[in-house]
């Protein structure tokens, strides 16, 4: 084999290779979506499972979307807690947050983002944004609850949801748990050998949100969350304006709200008294 058969073999790989990552680079680009949103159709748990009485909710958006939720009454109540949830399930896999915001004092309005559980629609970044929009106007103007009696609350996907909001409107406060900076950061720590900075067609910039949003925040990460590196957690932590408090949890990403319930709780209900009040007796 002479040098210009090496050469020719070369440039063969060569191509090959380019058009590999080329491929790739349009694949990711155009599956997103499917990168992002893990919807769930079958809602298989309701607050009563809980022990919890409840009523099902029908919330429509600016863009006339029709989304399903509950609305979690307690009696007696100090405020009331918007849930935005994570990327993946739908609102019959979050009792947990349910029943601890319950148990906290609040009532809870929870809600599926379109596409997800029985609302219509197909998730999109702004999409999520208008739902969130659609769940504070609802308690606004449906359940006449002042803005200063809403607290907002978010985990994973759901912080950077639950930051747009906060953005736009003015809660009592923002709860953000086991949340990301943004997509970005997170897409280039996934995928390091593409130009995914450039990819991205989605952003949920919580970092830059935070910058930008003045009500009280708590942020809460795990050292242990193998998806969303610590790290972020400290780095929203110090673009949130005061007063501000961060919590460490425990536990990976899905699972750490859970190891350090008995903690946590008491940081959320100090937390919330500073802004709420004290939890009213008759909640307990």
């Amino acid at each position: 084999m002479n040098t210009a058969d090496i050469i020719r073999i070369v440039l063969s790989v060569l191509k090959i290779a380019a058009g590999v990552y080329v491929g790739l680079c349009i694949l990711l680009f155009f599956r997103q979506s499917h990168m992002i949103y893990f919807p769930l159709a079958e809602v298989r748990a309701t607050p009563a499972n809980a022990g919890l009485a409840y009523e099902s909710v029908t919330l429509v958006t600016a863009d006339n979307v029709r989304l399903a939720g509950w609305y979690v009454p307690c009696e007696g109540g100090r405020g009331t807690v918007v849930i935005c949830h994570g990327n993946g399930g739908n609102i019959g896999d979050r009792l947990h947050p349910i029943s601890l915001f319950h148990e906290l004092g609040l009532n809870v309005l929870i809600f599926d983002y379109r596409g997800y559980g029985e609302s219509a629609g197909k998730p999109s970044e702004e999409g999520t944004y208008q739902d969130a929009l659609a769940a504070w106007q609802y308690l606004i103007g449906k359940r006449n609850i002042p803005p200063g009696k809403i607290v907002v609350h978010g985990q994973s996907l759901g912080g950077a949801v639950a930051a747009g909001l906060a953005e736009r409107v003015t809660p009592a406060a923002l709860v953000l748990e086991s949340t990301f900076t943004s997509i970005p950061d997170m897409a280039a720590r996934l995928y390091s050998w593409l130009p995914v900075r450039l990819l991205c067609r989605y952003r949920y910039n919580t970092l830059a949100r935070l910058e930008r949003i003045h009500c009280p925040v708590l942020i809460a990460h795990s050292r242990d969350d193998s998806m969303i590196p610590f790290e972020q957690g400290r780095k929203l932590f110090a673009a949130a304006s005061e007063p501000k408090v961060f919590f460490e949890l425990t536990g990976d990403h899905n699972d750490g709200e859970v190891l350090t319930t008995p903690a946590y709780r008491q940081a959320l209900d100090t937390f919330l008294a500073g802004q709420l009040g004290r939890m009213p007796v008759t909640s307990r």
